[in-house]
């Protein structure tokens, strides 16, 4: 049945019901039409709950008020937001409603719209006691799921969320397995399980098209754009990247930042300095208190203005990165660290920072991360395993005085190919597709006037 048709008959039977059962009618027919309707579709629920709770004045139908009026109001970027989620919680805490579905969904969703997604591990008991329907049960589920993957247990929360799309599955409800399935697709990622993300995003685009979630399209380029990252293809995650920055998708999930440093990141070590000052021009740092909010500031000055000071206060600021919805970011910043240090020649350093990265990654169960960032490592003449390759820091591609320059991308590829090595494996070793390289290597022999490969290595050698 189609989700509007379900919602329609709830707020149906809520205007023939008393105030507390037709703000519980309420809540569900929020939950139906949340994955596939616009925010502002939503307000007219707001308005109506906030008379059920006007009329009857218990805690539970406080509950559901706050919870509504706080996801609305953040979802809409307004400041009062937090504040109607904390006291959903609090009512949730103080009457112990732990025995009642409808309310332990309120108090899963406040917390994780205050983006506490560590907090959702406390209700998962609730769910095992609960006899659910198997729909609300996929759905609580999946909750809970992207919670543990969110605070960094990506091992549990892949195994929650397959579950969940299994239940959703079963029961029919394709709404639920279209969002249970998308973020499945982004962890599987994560976990390195790259076939697995590649069939989930496929499956999660289907059901989506299937209910005409917007919810769920509005996030799948981010989960599209953590399987490109995955796989290496920087310059198809970068796109991605442009459209989630765009759209300012991921904003539910508390990544808009992310996504925008990295995109920036991206931009200035491309040494398109200009871009990435444009995408951090005029937004400003999150509180200290948004996940990543501690490094966020010193991060943005290092894309700007790269050097020793900035670099140290970047590395420094890691170590502020404390919470469990941290531990992700913590180890990412440190592996663009350690590679930072190691183009620079710096090997104990990279060396540090990069075994950092790889301890993150593998606490969390980031087993695809790890391996990229192992690659990394062992290019240092270490590795997790022991086993790596002498360390030889390229020095970078010598250009004369008056001649046209190379970008830090051209000099990387331009060193590489020199070296000796094919367009695959320069593509291997600094993470672009073989198109990237050769496209790289075209403006290289229009800027240094060589013919090939053979001219450009014999360059090098008379100019270093």
């Amino acid at each position: 049945m189609s989700t509007e048709i379900t919602a329609e008959r709830l707020l149906s039977a809520a205007d023939r019901a008393d105030p507390d059962e037709a703000a519980r009618l309420l809540f569900r027919a929020f939950l139906t039409l949340s994955r596939t309707t616009d925010s502002d579709r939503l307000l007219p629920l707001l308005t109506r709950v906030r008379q059920a709770h006007e009329a009857s004045g218990s805690a539970r139908t406080a509950l559901i008020y706050r919870t509504l009026a706080g996801t609305a109001a953040t979802r809409a970027g307004l400041a009062e937001g937090p504040e109607h989620l904390d006291a959903a919680v609090r009512i949730f805490d103080e009457h112990a409603f732990g025995d009642d579905p409808v309310l332990v969904e309120c108090a899963l969703t406040a917390v994780m719209t205050l983006m506490r997604p560590h907090e959702a591990r406390r209700f998962a008991p609730l769910l095992a006691d609960l006899d659910l329907p198997p729909a609300d049960r996929a759905r609580l589920l999946a909750l809970v799921g992207v919670g543990d993957c969110w605070a960094g247990n990506l091992v549990r929360g892949q195994a929650e969320l397959r579950e969940a799309a299994r239940l959703a599955a079963r029961c029919g409800t394709p709404d639920v397995q279209a969002e249970a399935t998308s973020w499945l697709a982004k962890c599987d990622a994560l976990r390195g399980d790259l076939d697995d993300a590649a069939v989930h995003l496929d499956q999660a685009r289907e059901l989506a098209a299937q209910v005409g979630s917007a919810w769920v399209a509005r996030h799948l380029p981010e989960c599209t754009a953590a399987l490109a990252f995955a796989r290496g293809d920087r310059e198809t995650w970068a796109g991605l990247l442009e459209l989630v920055v765009a759209r300012d998708v991921g904003v539910t999930a508390g990544l808009q930042y992310e996504h925008r440093w990295e995109l920036a990141t991206h931009h200035a070590l491309a040494g398109r300095s200009r871009l990435a000052g444009d995408l951090l021009a005029g937004i400003d740092d999150p509180p200290a208190s948004w996940p990543g909010g501690p490094v966020l500031p010193a991060w943005r000055d290092w894309i700007l203005q790269p050097g020793p000071a900035t670099t140290a206060t970047l590395t420094a600021a890691v170590d502020l990165l404390t919470r469990p919805v941290e531990q992700l970011l913590a180890a990412r910043v440190a592996w663009l660290l350690g590679v930072h240090h190691g183009r620079a020649g710096r090997r104990g350093e990279a060396a540090r920072l990069l075994e950092q990265a790889c301890a993150g990654y593998a606490r969390t169960g980031a087993a695809g991360m790890l391996t990229l960032v192992m690659r990394d490592l062992r290019s240092l003449g270490t590795s997790a395993a022991g086993a790596g390759v002498p360390l030889v820091a390229d020095p970078p591609f010598p250009v004369p005085a008056g001649e046209p320059t190379l970008t830090e991308a051209e000099a990387r590829v331009a060193t590489a190919i020199a070296n000796g090595l094919s367009n695959r494996e320069a593509a291997q070793r600094l993470f672009v597709s073989v198109k990237t390289i050769e496209f790289h290597l075209g403006n290289i022999f229009r800027k240094l006037g060589v013919r090939n490969r053979t001219e450009l290595a014999a360059r090098r050698a008379r100019t270093r």
